[in-house]
């Protein structure tokens, strides 16, 4: 799968992963209709440094689910 298009698809699947990698027992609020993919290279570079990193600190989940917040429509 190629993810450097911002397609909804795309957008779907890196919803879907960090909501895998950050352990995320609330799914809607990673629902892709509440994100617009002019959003999408910021939430592809989280998904990057996630899966590069591995595991991360409470902290550092509480921070990239802040992130997530941010990028959400409002």
């Amino acid at each position: 799968m190629n993810l450097d298009n911002p397609t909804q698809e795309n957008l779907k699947f890196i919803l879907g992963e960090l909501a895998e990698i950050l352990d995320v027992v609330n799914r809607s609020i990673m629902d892709p209709e509440d994100y617009d993919l002019d959003k999408y290279d910021d939430l592809k570079f989280m998904y990057d440094i996630l899966k590069q990193k591995g595991q991360l600190s409470a902290s550092e989940t509480q921070a990239f689910i802040e992130e997530l917040r941010s990028v959400r429509k409002k």
